[in-house]
């Protein structure tokens, strides 16, 4: 049983996932407080929440003395672009996650929970799913995928370094919500493609490209999982996501339009070329990266998180168009500017 002023620091508090788990905790009799760590600090006051600014790319950022007295560190801080520029995302998202790791074991925080992603995985089959004993060396090519799994290897020697400390690895899909939805759209398709063309009405047809079938769910059914693994005694990865699996027939059905059976080649050859030219934000290696990704099996998580998604996939696509045509927003900077990047 948790304490009741159990204190919880959440790395990378204010994008996408981190506003939901902070708005979780807050509503948690559990918890008595939250700091959320971010580059830049935010306009939104939820219940139990305090802030700090702390960029942790940053060799002389303070983690430990952020940590000092904490139950739990949350980390989810994350840069996805630059794509153009790999070796930037790499400070922040590996050499700045190994500070934290470390900053947290200096601390003697006694729970790790860390945001994995399904891009973690080796390459796997779409036909069944598989459990988290998968391999984990990702795709090589797309930096995503790369650094995620090299994260993994790092932790697996952090535990073993750390037996004392709990460490837990969340392995969710793609995450969408309303909220969330303008900053997604600049961070995968970039600000020159315009908002209307994600509108399902103009989508009649629906490219069906061998091998493009993925997972997702609602970022609001991860952050309660990823809250439930953290004040549970649990160890170890767990896998997140909804149904169905999302492919052209699904999203076809959803939207009430048709398939169109097209080859992956001459797609990639687009977005190569758009990306190069920085017309769109998604580098085709991660294009290459989802056609591999393995459909993951949720069973851990439904039984030892006692975890369900309350959103169906199509559901929750739903919410992000419509978050997307509303421009739904949080007074946060990822999430409320115009040139938001990192969670």
């Amino acid at each position: 049983m948790a304490s009741p002023d159990m204190r919880v620091v959440v790395v990378g508090a204010t994008g996408n996932l981190g506003t939901s788990i902070v708005k979780t905790l807050g509503t948690d009799p559990s918890i008595g407080s939250v700091l959320g760590l971010a580059r830049r600090l935010p306009q939104w006051s939820p219940p139990k929440t305090g802030w700090a600014s702390v960029d942790i790319a940053d060799e002389s950022a303070d983690l430990t003395t952020q940590f000092a007295g904490a139950d739990a560190v949350i980390h989810l801080a994350w840069l996805f672009q630059p794509t153009h520029h790999p070796t930037t995302t790499w400070r922040t998202n590996v050499l700045g996650s190994v500070r934290v790791f470390d900053a947290a074991a200096e601390a003697g925080v006694p729970t790790l929970v860390y945001a994995s992603f399904v891009g973690a995985y080796s390459p796997g089959p779409k036909d069944h799913a598989v459990d988290e004993s998968w391999p984990t060396h990702g795709w090589p090519e797309a930096a995503l995928c790369r650094e995620k799994a090299y994260l993994e290897r790092v932790l697996d020697t952090f535990e073993r370094d750390h037996p004392a400390m709990r460490v837990v690895r969340m392995r969710p899909g793609f995450m969408f919500k309303a909220e969330a939805a303008c900053e997604q759209h600049r961070l995968f398709r970039g600000p020159l493609v315009p908002k209307r063309l994600t509108r399902p009405e103009r989508m009649p047809a629906f490219p069906d490209i061998p091998g493009m079938r993925y997972q997702a769910l609602h970022t609001d059914d991860a952050a309660a999982a990823f809250c439930q693994a953290m004040l549970r005694d649990v160890r170890g990865a767990f896998n997140l996501a909804a149904e169905p699996v999302v492919d052209a027939a699904m999203l076809a059905e959803l939207f009430g339009g048709r398939t169109v059976s097209v080859p992956g080649w001459p797609v990639r050859a687009a977005v190569s070329a758009a990306w190069r030219a920085h017309l769109l934000r998604t580098p085709p290696e991660l294009f290459d990266a989802i056609l591999h990704f393995p459909v993951m099996d949720t069973s851990r998580a439904m039984r030892e998180l006692d975890w369900a998604p309350t959103y169906t996939v199509q559901e929750t696509l739903q919410e992000w168009l419509r978050g997307l045509r509303e421009g739904a927003a949080v007074p946060t900077a990822p999430l409320a500017s115009a040139t938001g990047s990192a969670a």
